[in-house]
């Protein structure tokens, strides 16, 4: 099968918008004059990132103007045509590209602590240790975790149903080189500061043990605070997944062979139906303590292979495993891959996304254009896939309980 979208699109069915289309992962606040288009867009609701130190006050504002809150979650959720004001599931996080910014004042050894000298501490964050006096002194001046990590909390706390992300690991990426006078003169004013806007490359990565310290740190408040978590994986596929399963380590479900299940009786004698891993079961020995790992994971726009995706659909895995897929990402090369990945995914743990860095029509062109491929891959028509993506999105953003 070639890209599901090479087709002529002249004699297309039209998509059922009216059904509710969900973004599982975006960031309009990347080009601010975007903003108030938010409410004009087809889409039913948008999951915002925030990323870095510029945008975690735009996502609070678009929140605060646009954002889902207990007296429209009812609506947002209802199947109808709706021109919801309230459409924003904000999510505040930090990005892995943008980890070398945090120094860590919060391990018991308090190393760190004498690293917060910009100059030190890039050194020890960056690799290759940079040498190049004027690159390090154009990075901002690092801030401690236990700040970043407190201000997550405010956030989450003012905001009931906010995730947290974008956060992950990227072994690929490399920071861009500092703002030539002219560039910086001239740059985009219409793009929020921070992004990378086109300037080369340097040769320098953000360490992964550095990247997974500021992951670990914010998994665990995502456990705490009992939220959902989007994830970005470049090239650490492998990575990702033992930190996610250090979360859950001794945590596991317990799953009964088919045997021991059949053979179950209840107090009256009576054989249970339950599934081990099932809802139903797993009601069963639910506990209002906070577990050490998010409660729902989403690993967005999913580029890992096959093998890699299995070892996330193990039973025992006691959080909720979903995974995005956008058009930007997923189907820029290698369609084949994106397919055999997709129709692998099991039909209740796919998400869409758009992953663009701009509301109004081309995000919503976006969507179309994924929810489409998603359908053809898994052969769902347009209604029975947009509803089954819109419920899978509710069970990720709000849990089982709203997943209707």
């Amino acid at each position: 099968m070639g890209d599901p979208m090479s087709k002529n699109d002249a004699d297309r069915e039209e998509l059922p918008w009216h059904l509710g289309v969900f973004d599982a992962h975006c960031h309009p606040t990347d080009t601010v004059a975007t903003q108030d288009d938010v409410p004009k867009m087809k889409a039913r609701a948008l999951t915002i990132m925030a990323s870095r130190g510029e945008d975690q006050a735009l996502v609070r504002h678009l929140a605060k103007r646009y954002g889902v809150d207990k007296a429209t979650v009812g609506p947002l959720c209802d199947q109808g045509d709706l021109n919801l004001p309230k459409r924003i599931i904000p999510s505040f996080g930090w990005h892995p590209w943008f980890s070398h910014q945090i120094y860590d004042d919060t391990s018991s050894d308090k190393s760190d602590l004498v690293k917060t000298d910009a100059m030190q501490h890039y050194q020890a964050v960056l690799a290759p240790s940079p040498d190049d006096d004027d690159f390090v002194f154009s990075l901002p001046q690092p801030r401690p975790l236990s700040e970043l990590l407190s201000q997550i909390r405010s956030d989450l706390e003012t905001f009931p149903y906010a995730l947290v992300g974008e956060i992950g690991i990227d072994r690929s990426f490399r920071l861009p080189m500092h703002w030539a006078h002219d560039d910086q003169v001239h740059r985009d004013q219409g793009l929020t500061p921070g992004g990378r806007e086109g300037r080369r490359l340097s040769p320098y990565r953000v360490q992964i043990d550095h990247q997974r310290k500021i992951l670990m740190a914010q998994l665990n408040l995502a456990a705490e605070l009992e939220r959902p978590v989007s994830i970005h994986g470049v090239a650490a596929h492998g990575t990702v997944y033992e930190i996610l399963k250090e979360t859950w380590k001794g945590h596991e479900r317990q799953i009964q062979s088919k045997r021991k299940s059949r053979g179950r009786f209840n107090a009256a004698g009576a054989r249970t139906g339950a599934i081990p891993g099932s809802e139903t079961d797993q009601g069963k020995h639910e506990t209002t303590e906070p577990k050490p790992y998010p409660p729902r994971i989403c690993l967005h726009s999913y580029s890992g292979p096959l093998d890699a995706l299995k070892q996330y659909l193990v039973p025992s895995i006691p959080a909720d495993m979903f995974f995005s897929f956008s058009r930007l990402v997923n189907f820029s090369d290698r369609t084949d891959k994106a397919i055999a990945v997709i129709k692998a995914v099991p039909d209740d743990r796919i998400l869409v996304e758009s992953d663009l860095h701009s509301a109004g029509n081309r995000m919503d062109q976006l969507l179309e254009d994924i929810v489409r491929s998603v359908c053809e891959i898994k052969g769902w028509s347009l209604t029975a896939g947009v509803k089954q993506l819109a419920k899978n999105w509710k069970r990720f953003v709000f849990g089982k309980k709203s997943a209707n």
